[in-house]
């Protein structure tokens, strides 16, 4: 997967902007603010329905434009695709390869790109949403049951919430119950079994870069205590909780995942710089399960790595991802020593006033 063209407008500082990457190794440099990590932003934009920084409507839309715009092209296994998409922060329309796209769902199936930049650390350390997503995102290109579980049981579920604030008669709440235990026992099989599969993956590329820590292990949480009881018990056990709430606080919208690691035993914590690695390794490992199962490798995006990794680290991520032949693009204040020790051909670009330069 090779991106062509990046076309922006009206995106954060750029009024209108154009880059076009080349294979392999693409830098981008230009000093803070000026709008490097935005052009990474449009691409993730386009992967995921929104930036790696936020939504849309969190200040992604330039000051005083009423709707961004970001087109972009590219080439894989089966040809040339193109998509666009224009978003206000509230409203969106897109084209694929020329065809409205009904759904944001539809449009972000197209490509594939896996990111790492400052705040991938929040996968390790933050909140069980962030870990969520980022394993659905590959279940969403990897598994074709994902989608029709996963909006399956969010029906299921909005239902029942609905029903739990309206604080229903005791018996109204069964046939939601059994819908939404039947539907996420579906969808925890497939979380499940994809969990299964990128452990030895990540354990991998985990070996490579945090091989102090010990062998990898990740370690699946449905969001309710499955080793214990069914979700149809879990959600009858806590219903009067839930009608308390309002809410359903048990089932797979809870559902979390941790890696866990030899040598970190009992609730030790890795460093800060651990932390990132163990993220990266996690990035990574999604991206290289991805290329074994759809047959090539995910664009990968680092944004300001030099300020994330020391050299070293630097250097052997690049040279792993290089050597799979895929795209990857690079931000930072300055070309990194890591790029120039790596004695590979990259395609150079320089971001200044929200304008792009190539520099090759």
């Amino acid at each position: 997967m090779r991106l062509n063209l990046v076309r922006v407008a009206q995106l954060r500082a750029f009024e209108r902007a154009e880059l076009e990457p080349g294979p392999g190794l693409n830098l981008i440099t230009g000093g803070n603010g000026a709008g490097k990590t935005s052009l990474l932003e449009a691409i993730h934009l386009l992967a995921y329905g929104r930036s790696f920084r936020g939504r849309v409507r969190d200040g992604l839309v330039r000051d005083g434009a009423a709707a961004l715009e970001v087109f972009l092209e590219w080439e894989e296994a089966k040809g040339g695709r193109r998509v666009g998409l224009r978003h206000s922060g509230t409203e969106w329309e897109g084209r694929v390869d020329g065809a409205p796209a009904a759904t944001l769902a539809d449009l972000c199936a197209a490509l594939a790109v896996v990111t790492f930049e400052p705040g991938s650390h929040a996968l390790i350390s933050g909140a069980a949403e962030e870990r969520r997503r980022f394993m659905d995102w590959a279940l969403f290109h990897v598994e074709h049951d994902f989608l029709p579980a996963w909006r399956r049981y969010a029906r299921a579920l909005k239902q029942r919430n609905a029903l739990l604030k309206a604080r229903p008669g005791p018996n109204a709440l069964d046939p939601w119950d059994a819908e939404l235990a039947d539907a996420g026992a579906l969808l925890t099989r497939i979380r499940s079994t994809y969990l299964e599969q990128l452990e030895p993956v990540v354990r991998e590329v985990a070996a490579a870069f945090v091989p102090e820590l010990g062998a990898a292990r990740l370690q699946f949480r449905p969001g309710w205590r499955r080793e214990q009881m069914a979700l149809v018990d879990a959600l009858l056990l806590s219903r009067e909780t839930d009608l308390a709430q309002g809410f359903s606080g048990v089932g797979p919208h809870r559902a979390d995942w941790r890696l866990q690691f030899e040598g970190l035993p009992g609730r030790a914590a890795p460093s800060r710089g651990q932390e990132k690695l163990i993220a990266l390794s996690a990035v990574l490992g999604q991206a290289q399960h991805y290329a074994q199962a759809r047959g090539e490798w995910p664009v990968v995006l680092f944004d300001d790595l030099a300020s994330e990794l020391d050299l070293e680290h630097q250097r052997r991520v690049l040279e792993h991802v290089l050597a799979s032949g895929t795209q990857v693009i690079v931000t930072a204040t300055e070309p990194p020593a890591s790029v120039e020790a790596l004695n590979v051909n990259a395609s150079l670009f320089h971001v200044e006033h929200s304008q792009v330069r190539r520099l090759d």
